[in-house]
């Protein structure tokens, strides 16, 4: 009986001590998270509520105490704005172009150079390079070789393929394929590498072709990076800016200008911030429901 007791006062002891080292667990983990929610709050959550009063009123950016509250006048206004809906239907048109590549040709890159080749670490840097520049370097360096005496035209033909409203949106994508397929790469080629070659072998072992292979062995264990991927470019499709800024202004004649360009025209030319702050939201709830339809259709919790 005195032994039972004194288990049961061990017992108690130690989830008493087990009690103790979760809450100093928790506290810690708070306490490391504080600074990235104070930041998070001051230069995330703070704007977003800030654009989201703005897109209330008509914006008086010289005198915010001057503005007037219009309530959803400015969503209204974008549902009947044709530019708007022409600026959409250019960047869905860009994400069509850019993301399939991207994702797939990272995807093979990553699989070609993890395979054992001579010179696998020279490709490495080679397929990873054009991720360092800049948006404006790589912008001025294609818009030189889309140009009327770029190499393109020379070779392909087509004339000044940036003041062609049939090939400025391909140039655009040719150009964001190139720079972002290395960031894709990357992350694909760490995801391929922590694989187990005992899964390969004893695939092979039992006779499976490399597309078997490929297709129940590296695709879903790699499922969580690709995921990834996906939407990460996905949402990086749907903002871009710095390719038609520099590269076509938008142009030729709107068939370039991307919801992102469209909303920084409206802001800093139109002056019209405001309305800018409704196409921003907007934006913002497309990237949401495409990140949640891109997670669900590649195999997020359907439960």
């Amino acid at each position: 009986m005195a032994q039972a007791n004194q288990q049961s006062d061990s017992g108690d002891s130690g989830g008493l001590d087990l009690s103790k080292s979760s809450t100093r667990e928790l506290l810690a983990g708070v306490s490391f998270s504080i600074p990235y929610l104070i930041i998070a709050g001051l230069f995330l959550f703070g704007p977003l509520l800030l654009a989201l009063y703005m897109s209330l009123h008509d914006w008086n950016a010289l005198d915010p105490g001057q503005s007037e509250f219009i309530g959803l006048e400015n969503y209204q206004i974008l549902l009947s704005d044709p530019d708007f809906w022409n600026a959409l239907k250019n960047t869905v048109y860009f994400v069509a172009l850019t993301v399939p590549p991207i994702v797939v040709g990272s995807l093979l890159l990553a699989l070609g150079v993890n395979r054992d080749v001579k010179g696998k670490w020279f490709l490495r840097t080679v397929f990873f390079s054009p991720y360092v520049l800049t948006v404006a370097v790589v912008g001025l360096l294609w818009s030189d070789i889309f140009n009327a005496t770029g190499l393109v035209p020379y070779y392909v033909g087509g004339g000044n393929w940036l003041t062609s409203h049939r090939l400025a949106m391909p140039a655009l994508a040719i150009a964001t394929i190139w720079w972002q397929l290395a960031f894709n790469f990357i992350i694909l080629l760490a995801a391929r590498q922590n694989v187990s070659d005992r899964l390969y072998e004893a695939a092979k072992l039992d006779g499976a072709s490399t597309w078997r292979m490929m297709r129940d062995i590296t695709i879903p264990q790699m499922q969580n990076p690709l995921i990834f991927v996906v939407i990460v470019t996905f949402v990086g499709s749907f903002q871009v800016f710095g390719q038609p800024f520099i590269m076509t202004d938008g142009g030729p004649s709107f068939s370039t200008t991307t919801i992102v360009l469209y909303l920084y025209d409206t802001a800093f030319t139109g002056r019209d911030f405001g309305y800018a702050a409704a196409v921003g939201y907007v934006l913002f709830m497309i990237l949401i429901a495409v990140s949640a339809t891109s997670y669900y259709f590649l195999g997020g919790d359907r439960k």
